[in-house]
């Protein structure tokens, strides 16, 4: 049964909870947008929306809890999530960072609201990682500071909170020793006969093995030299994702060490299906799909084992292929456009020292401090 009063109306409810509603200046019936425990609390409402009903500002009780909700400063997993969602990342770049927050930084921070994230919550989070895992704790921390760089840039925040010294920087990683010449050809005789090929682009021509798997019979321009490269694949979920390459630079075309062109030209012959969209190195089983990692990674296991570099990973290919190129005199912008990186920095990383090149260095400083007559 409602209450009649000067302004608005009471009911009680069968919960015996009490609903407040008022004509509004718009001539609508407005309820309050919840139920009251108590009938006083239930007229203090009305007095209220009395008074804001008498302003020339005046919105519908629903109409301010919409906006107020929806300005309502954000936790940390809506924004969190709100950011990665506004990102244009690669899927496996996005799968990583999603598994980050959900193993990472949601259980920590999740409820939390941005606006209360201090140096010291970071710091106790931080220092509450296992040990056993740096290489993840600094990219978690990474993106953790990436983030609320962009809450500060929000205003949501007045200054980052993530402010342990170095915590970003991963541990440095050990030094890899690219392949002898020796290896190279030992790994290619030990993988399987359709994926020799595989391990000569990687080397010498230093691709990614995301953009060897997705090459196909137009990409391998054996008249001109060329290998084109415009598309990798990644797998996400267990699915492979075809893209474009790493960065923009990836998109390239390299040139291909005559000596391997044979063996490119006898794997086209052999092993890959007519069609310009063949897949150069398609799944064993189905060559219509790509190469299972797992498939690729159970080869290469005993190749390298048989080559006696149980350290080798078939990334460190790339490294090979990087190290024999600077070794004929190619500037690091050379490498670079070879690498298809896009900064010199990028390409610096994959510079080694080959083995007995020191020795080799050294014999030639003698040979300039030796006299003429000698």
């Amino acid at each position: 049964m409602a209450t009649r009063r000067g302004f608005g109306a009471l009911r009680r409810l069968p919960s015996k909870r009490w609903q407040a509603s008022y004509t509004g200046p718009d001539l609508g019936r407005h309820t309050a947008p919840h139920t009251f425990a108590s009938k006083a609390d239930a007229e203090a409402w009305l007095v209220h929306e009395r008074a804001l009903a008498s302003r020339d500002d005046w919105l519908a009780p629903r109409r301010r809890a919409e906006l107020a909700e929806r300005l309502a400063p954000p936790t940390f997993a809506e924004f969190a999530r709100q950011w990665l969602a506004d990102r244009s990342l690669k899927p496996r770049t996005r799968e990583g960072y999603e598994h980050l927050l959900r193993r990472y930084l949601e259980p920590e921070f999740g409820e939390l609201l941005v606006s209360d994230l201090t140096p010291a919550l970071v710091r106790r989070w931080w220092a509450g990682l296992s040990p056993d895992h740096p290489t993840v704790n600094a990219r978690a921390y990474a993106l953790l500071r990436a983030i609320l760089t962009t809450a500060v840039t929000d205003e949501l925040l007045a200054s980052n909170p993530c402010r342990v010294r170095a915590a970003s920087n991963p541990p440095t990683k050990k030094e890899i020793r690219p392949a002898t010449l020796t290896e190279l050809d030992v790994l290619v005789k030990e993988m399987p006969d359709q994926l020799g090929a595989l391990v000569l682009l990687c080397a010498w021509c230093a691709l990614r093995v995301g953009e060897v798997l997705e090459l196909r019979r137009c990409d391998l321009d054996l008249t001109r030299g060329v290998v084109k490269v415009t598309r990798a694949v990644s797998w996400v979920r267990g699915q492979p994702i075809v893209g474009t390459p790493k960065s923009a630079a990836g998109t390239r075309e390299v040139s291909v060490p005559p000596h391997i062109v044979p063996a490119l030209e006898r794997h086209l012959e052999k092993h890959v299906r007519p069609g310009a969209d063949a897949l150069l190195f398609p799944s064993m089983r189905d060559h219509e799909r790509h190469m299972q990692p797992t498939v690729l990674r159970t080869a290469w296991r005993k190749a390298r084992d048989a080559a006696g570099r149980e350290d080798l990973r078939i990334h460190d290919l790339r490294h090979t292929g990087a190290t024999m190129a600077a070794m004929t005199g190619a500037t690091l912008a050379e490498l670079q456009a070879r690498l298809g990186h896009s900064t010199v920095a990028a390409a610096l990383r994959y510079q080694h020292a080959a083995q007995g090149r020191d020795a080799e260095i050294a014999a030639r400083l003698s040979d300039l401090a030796r006299p003429k007559d000698e």
